[in-house]
Order: C-alpha cells, then sequence, then structure tokens
C-alpha cells in the first residue's frame, strides 16, 4: 500500500469515523430527548386520568351521600327496622339507580344481605361484603352480572342516615371504554384500559379496543403490572415496522384489598424519533459520501503535492544509490517538499563533486605510491649497475688480464640486474593490463580442488596441515578459470608465507544463499589494524620483497566476476578470506 493509498483510507476512515459518531451521538440525544417527552406526556395523561378518576369517584360518593339521606331511602329503613318484610322491596333499587344515574346498585341490609339490587335482582339473600368500606372514599370493585360475564367500576358504600339497625347503599358506575371516550389525549397517544376480568391475559379484557390487533403486544407489560402491582414500561412493535412501535407504560389500578382490577396502558408513538433518527441517518450517509469523495480529492491533491513528489525523490535516491550521482529533481513549490527536493539536490551535487575531488585524490595518491613503489624497486637494481659500472670504469686503469676478468664478473652482474628490472617492468604491466574474464559456466568447487592439488606437495614440505570442506552439491559459476586460479593461488602463496614454520591451512566451499562461498584460512601471526585496512590497497606489502599487488589483483579478479571478498584478521590470531561468487540461479532451480 502506497502513500496515497493511505492518506485515502486514513481521510476516508476518519470522516466515516467523525460521521458515525457523531450521528450516532445525536440519535442517541434525540432518543433520549424523546423518552423524556414521552415521560412527561405519560406523567400528564396520568395525572389527568387519577383527577377523571376522583371526579368520578367523588361524584359517586356525592350521589350514594343524597341517596342515602333521601326520604324514600329513610322510608324502607324504618319499615325494616319496624319489621317491614325486605322481600317487598325486591324492586326499590331500579328506580333509585335510575334517578341518581348509577349503573350498579344494591340495597343491603346490616348482617350483609341483599335486599334490592339493581344490576342483578336475583341475588336477594346473596351477601355484599363490599359494606365493610362504608364511609370510605370511593373504590374500584369487580361486580358479577346476570349474563356470566364481569365488570369493573368505581363504587362508594354509605349507610342510611338514622337507620336501625343499620341499612346501607353500594351504588357505582362501570369503568369501561365510556370512562375514557372524552378522555383528552395528545395526538400520536393511545389511551387503553385493561379491565382484570380473567386470570390470564385476554385482549377481549381491553372492551372496544379489542378489534385493535395490536393491543396483544402490550401482553407483557400488562402481565408485569397485574402481577407485581408496580408501574411497567416497555417498547412494543405492534408491528414489524420500527416507525409503528411505541413507548407504552402499564398503570395497575387496585381495589379496597389491594388486589388489580385494572391496567391503565398510554402508549406513546416513537414515530417521531423514529423519522428524525432515520433523518439523522440519512443526512450522516449523505455527509459520509461527500467525506469520501472529499477526502479523494485531498489524497489526490496531496498526492500532487506531496507524495507525487515524495516518489520521485524516492526513485531519484534508488538511482543515486545505483551510480547515477547526477540525478537531480524538479522543484515544484516552496513549502517543506520544495525544500526537500532542494535539500536532495544539493546533497547529490555535493556528493558528485566530493566524487570527483575524491577521485582525483585518489589518482594523485595511486599515481604517488606508483612513483613510490617504481622508484623502490627500480633502487634495488640500480644500485649494483652503478657500482658495476664504476668498477669497470676503474678497471680500465689494471692491466689487460685483470681488467677482462673485471669486465666478466661486472658484464654478468649487469644482465643479471638488467634481468631484474626487466622482471620488476612486467609486473607492473601485467598489473596495469589485467584482462577481463572470459566467463564460461564452471563449478566453484573445480576451482578449489585445482588449487589444493596443485599446492599440496608445497604444503606439506612446509609442514602446513591442510583441512578442506567441499560442498556435496554442484555449485555452478559463470568465471575465468585461469583467473579464479590465480586469485586462490596468490591467497593460498600467502597464507604460506604466514605460516613460516607450519600451521593449518584450512579451504572450503559452500552455498550461501544465493552465493558460493570459498573460505580460506590460516593459523599465521595474523595482521594490525593498520595492515587490515590497507590490505587491498596496490603496492602495499608487508614482506621484504614483493610488489604488494598480489592481493589487489585478487580483489580485482573477484570483482570482475561480480563477487565479493572480506577478510577476518586479529594480531596473533590467524587470516581468514572469504569470497562470494553469485551462482547461476537457473541451473540451481534446475
Amino acid at each position: 500500500m502506497n502513500l496515497r493509498q493511505k492518506l485515502l483510507l486514513m481521510f476516508s476512515v476518519t470522516v466515516v469515523g467523525l460521521v458515525v459518531a457523531v450521528a450516532w451521538i445525536v440519535s442517541v440525544r434525540v432518543r433520549r430527548v424523546f423518552e423524556d417527552i414521552d415521560q412527561q406526556q405519560t406523567a400528564a395523561l396520568v395525572n389527568q386520568f387519577q383527577s377523571e378518576f376522583s371526579q368520578r369517584a367523588a361524584d359517586t360518593a356525592s350521589a350514594l351521600d343524597r341517596m342515602a339521606s333521601s326520604d324514600a331511602v329513610k322510608q324502607i329503613a324504618f319499615q325494616l327496622g319496624n319489621g317491614g318484610d325486605a322481600s317487598s322491596y325486591l324492586q326499590a333499587a331500579l328506580p333509585l339507580a335510575q334517578e341518581y344515574r348509577l349503573d350498579y346498585l344494591e340495597i343491603v341490609a346490616h348482617d350483609g344481605s341483599i335486599i334490592s339490587s339493581f344490576q342483578w335482582t336475583a341475588r336477594f339473600g346473596y351477601k355484599e361484603p363490599a359494606i365493610a368500606g362504608a364511609g370510605q372514599p370511593a373504590f374500584l370493585k369487580q361486580e358479577d352480572l346476570p349474563d356470566g360475564t364481569s365488570q369493573i367500576g368505581i363504587f362508594a358504600v354509605r349507610r342510611v342516615d338514622a337507620s336501625d339497625p343499620p341499612l346501607y347503599v353500594v351504588g357505582g358506575r362501570q369503568l369501561d371504554a365510556s370512562f375514557l371516550r372524552d378522555f383528552p389525549a395528545p395526538t400520536g397517544t393511545q389511551v387503553y384500559l385493561y379491565r382484570n376480568l380473567t386470570g390470564s391475559f385476554d385482549p377481549q379484557n381491553f372492551g372496544a379496543a379489542a378489534k385493535d390487533p395490536g393491543v396483544i403486544h402490550f401482553r407483557s407489560l400488562v402481565d408485569a403490572a397485574r402481577n407485581s402491582g408496580r408501574n411497567a414500561t416497555g417498547v412494543v412493535y405492534p408491528t414489524t415496522r420500527r416507525a409503528d412501535s411505541v413507548n407504552a407504560t402499564a398503570i395497575p389500578l387496585k381495589g379496597l384489598d389491594g388486589s388489580v382490577l385494572a391496567v391503565l396502558v398510554v402508549a406513546n408513538s416513537r414515530r417521531g424519533m423514529v423519522e428524525v433518527q432515520q433523518h439523522i441517518r440519512d443526512v450522516a450517509f449523505g455527509v459520509a459520501g461527500l467525506g469520501i469523495i472529499f477526502a479523494v480529492l485531498v489524497s489526490l491533491w496531496i498526492a500532487v503535492r506531496v507524495s507525487r513528489p515524495i516518489e520521485e525523490l524516492a526513485r531519484a535516491a534508488g538511482a543515486v544509490a545505483a551510480g547515477a550521482w547526477e540525478t537531480r529533481v524538479s522543484i515544484r513549490s516552496r513549502d517543506e517538499v520544495g525544500a526537500l527536493a532542494r535539500s536532495f539536490n544539493n546533497m547529490t551535487r555535493q556528493l558528485s563533486e566530493q566524487r570527483d575531488r575524491l577521485v582525483q585524490t585518489e589518482r594523485v595518491a595511486a599515481w604517488r605510491e606508483l612513483a613510490r613503489r617504481l622508484a623502490h624497486e627500480l633502487k634495488n637494481p640500480l644500485f649494483p649497475l652503478q657500482i658495476t659500472v664504476e668498477n669497470m670504469v676503474r678497471a680500465r686503469k689494471l692491466p689487460a688480464k685483470e681488467f677482462n676478468e673485471v669486465f666478466m664478473e661486472s658484464a654478468a652482474t649487469l644482465q643479471t640486474e638488467i634481468s631484474n628490472l626487466k622482471t620488476i617492468i612486467g609486473r607492473f604491466s601485467d598489473f596495469s593490463k589485467m584482462p577481463k574474464p572470459q566467463a564460461i559456466e564452471m563449478d566453484a568447487r573445480e576451482a578449489v580442488r585445482r588449487v589444493v592439488k596443485l599446492y599440496g606437495p608445497a604444503l606439506e614440505e612446509k609442514h602446513i596441515q591442510v583441512g578442506t570442506s567441499i560442498a556435496s552439491e554442484p555449485l555452478p559459476i559463470l568465471g575465468d578459470s585461469e583467473l579464479l586460479h590465480r586469485a586462490l593461488s596468490n591467497l593460498v602463496l600467502n597464507a604460506m608465507d604466514a605460516m613460516p614454520k607450519g600451521g593449518t591451512l584450512t579451504i572450503s566451499v559452500a552455498r550461501a544463499g544465493e552465493m558460493a562461498r570459498i573460505a580460506i584460512a590460516d593459523t599465521g601471526a595474523g595482521m594490525t589494524p593498520e595492515e587490515h585496512q590497507r590490505l587491498f590497497t596496490p603496492y602495499y606489502t608487508t614482506k621484504q620483497h614483493g610488489t604488494g599487488l598480489g592481493l589487489a589483483i585478487v580483489q580485482s579478479v573477484i570483482t570482475d566476476h561480480n563477487g565479493t571478498i572480506a577478510v577476518e584478521s586479529a594480531e596473533g590470531g590467524g587470516t581468514r578470506f572469504l569470497i562470494g561468487l553469485p551462482l547461476i540461479e537457473e541451473k540451481v532451480q534446475a
């Protein structure tokens, strides 16, 4: 993944993440605001319901108070108290209920026996336990009807004035859907009354609202309120659509004995909240899409201003590493990237100048070293030549016989020293004319075996033990067998010189990754740090006799074969040369 792609991914993830986070926070906040509003509406409706309930209860209690103090009821109480026949008052509750607009009315004797019942005439003589609430505020009560059904009503119990023995009137008004008909509710809010008439949940107990198929989904809340006697709240989904969901609260309504006789259900629609949240999501998706487009544009702009110049700098740095020190990059801006490009151009310019100065310095140093080495090498044979010529000049004054003897000796000396001069000049000439390798496919193991075989007798004569380790697998390389043999021979000869009193020479060849590695190690005296540093410098030598070109030639041969050479040595710890030659890849795979 390049820088441009990383920038695009980073900007896209950042924008989308921020949009999602903001949308989520706003959505949560909206939900909480709507929930607070729903709670406030529910509380207001409950308060209004309680107010309406209290008003109905007060009206019912007032009607019973007026009835209990009326002359008609007092007359009934007087006659019954003076031995009157109770059966003669079987229908007495009917006109009273109609007069005081009551749905339920019973006249009950002091022992709880029903004398007259408006809603169920046949209950004459049955016991009515509700007279225990005489004089108390109105309360909820479940009332059984002749058709086998039951209803919930708001009841009050009053003792007839001046009755002795006491006579009671028990009356009430029905609590059903009609009670909620005129009950004001804000738009989006539904109020249901569930009458707890059966042991298990029955949608029919919602009365007229039972026709709404959605009321069955209030079952869990209604059951929770019925069983616990406390308010139950939750989200109800009447349909599979989230917009149709409601925040519902089930409020239990209890009777005189504390049992739950009805449940008031207040359902606030969540449609507004869902629509707002959906709108927020739509806006978030739109903003996220625009953000991604913005991120693409920004990444493209940054690519033009930053990533492309950086990529160009990377390519230019690679070119410099490959040796193209004259590489330059174009400067397109004056910002930090432009400053970086200018610094890179200044760096390459300075590197080029320093390289030229270094090359010039190395050339001068090389020529100076060459001159010094030539002077040193030529000085040795020139001094004997000078002495010989001077002797010949002086010998002319001698007798002929003695002159002839001196002349012959001097001539032999001259020939020997001139031959030495030719040898020295030939060595320097050979180094200057190092041939290019005539590369052919060969096995690196054969080059090692050839050197070991050639120098085996000489090593044995110098009491040097030879240890070899040659790989069993072929190590094919492209090389010049003669030049490699010359390079390895130089290393073996150096090792022999490093062990004049004998020692151990170890030669190994093995595969190391994609290279054939040849190692030649001796147990000689090793090298000092200065000698180690100048080891491959041409014309540098620590021997009394030699041109100092041996290791320089070795390095040149290995370099011409695209190989590497390194040396490991410590003073008193021997020396180890490591040569790496590239293998032929296709041959290795075959």
